[in-house]
């Protein structure tokens, strides 16, 4: 029995000629990825990076950022595979006040939990390799599937139903390509610009009966962290792919068709630049927001001030009791009474979910908003 998934992306309405040729292995002839074109935009990027890992320490608890950000990526990477929620509805779900929560929710959510295993793996061992990768993926689908084995899988104009890409089919290549996709990977080499190769290739190798886009993507952030480039899990390119989303099929197909490595790497490497950009922004609104509650707490309810109590707040924007309980080891009417009193100086908003309260840093969430 075949085994048949229609993959459906969208891409430009042209009148293409798919070019249905094997999939080479890495590395790329380094006269198509060295221009000076692609070489001018790596420094640009590197440069944006650079400042952005540098400015993150302005943060001393790293979970705020991470935290902050992590949930913005999750939400933007699911998204581009038209997985729709909104921030108030991960934030209840994460804050465990929700009995049911939808599937578009619980999706993002596992995007959430697979970025964080990825993290942890490669912390401890310091290399990525075909395990962690589809232990990512698992953790995304919740199932076992695993790597293809059956033939069939097809990538469709969802416009056209037009056949665009036919990934490999067999086991036993992409076990090969992969192979070879972990090795390049890990190598010594830690230029941004092979950050676009990468993601060309996974996404084009395509492993996975579902999940590839969202796979690949954490597989981005990994590579910056493994190469050095962060030292956290802030960066994502999600939200300029979905702005550029059409384009981003375009020239992602036209490296298949016609080899267009330059125009490629330059989009992946201006996303990065741009991205970066938009990061370091949002640091520092979280920073200045962050000390501005410090002052506000200590000038307005000094009796209950604590370092821990105000970043517990930034580290879980829709806050309850025993979040509190946890963080500070005080008794559950004491924590109460905190929260309370936040919101009565106007830190917090209180809101009704079921039988619980869950206290809202508003400040946090319209920043986390933008």
């Amino acid at each position: 029995m075949m085994f048949l998934v229609h993959i459906l992306i969208t891409c430009p309405q042209k009148d293409y000629n798919w070019d249905m040729s094997e999939l080479q292995k890495l590395p790329v002839d380094p006269k198509k990825t060295e221009t000076i074109t692609i070489l001018k935009a790596e420094n640009k990027a590197s440069k944006a990076l650079a400042e952005l890992k540098g400015i993150a320490q302005v943060i001393p608890n790293q979970f705020i950022l991470i935290n902050a950000v992590v949930l913005q990526e999750s939400q933007d990477s699911s998204e581009i595979e038209n997985i729709i929620t909104t921030k108030d509805e991960l934030y209840k779900a994460l804050s465990e006040t929700v009995k049911k929560v939808d599937s578009a929710t619980k999706e993002v959510m596992f995007y959430r939990e697979a970025l964080y295993a990825g993290f942890a793996e490669l912390k401890k061992h310091h290399f990525i390799s075909i395990n962690d990768i589809v232990n990512i993926q698992k953790k995304l689908v919740q199932n076992d599937a695993g790597i293809r084995t059956l033939p069939g899988t097809k990538l469709m104009n969802d416009r056209t139903n037009e056949v665009v890409y036919i990934p490999p089919q067999t086991k036993e290549e992409i076990d090969g390509l992969l192979k070879n996709f972990t090795e390049y990977l890990n190598n010594d080499d830690d230029s941004l610009t092979k950050l676009a190769i990468l993601h060309y290739q996974f996404e084009s190798i395509h492993p996975f009966y579902d999940g590839n886009g969202r796979t690949g993507r954490i597989v981005n952030i990994l590579y910056l962290i493994l190469k050095h480039h962060l030292d956290l899990p802030i960066l994502y390119l999600s939200s300029y792919i979905i702005k550029n989303k059409e384009q981003y099929y375009e020239l992602l197909q036209k490296v298949r068709t016609e080899e267009a490595w330059e125009k490629w790497i330059v989009f992946i490497l201006k996303g990065i630049e741009e991205t970066a950009a938009e990061t370091i922004e949002k640091v520092k609104a979280i920073k200045e927001l962050l000390d501005n509650t410090i002052e506000k707490v200590k000038s307005e309810a000094p009796k209950i001030y604590s370092k821990e109590l105000v970043e517990t707040l930034f580290e879980n924007p829709y806050c309850k009791t025993e979040f509190i309980v946890k963080a500070l080891g005080v008794e559950r009417k004491a924590a109460s009474r905190y929260l309370h009193q936040l919101e009565a100086i106007g830190i917090l908003t209180c809101m009704k979910v079921g039988k619980d309260n869950l206290f809202i840093n508003a400040g946090l969430m319209d920043l986390l908003k933008e």
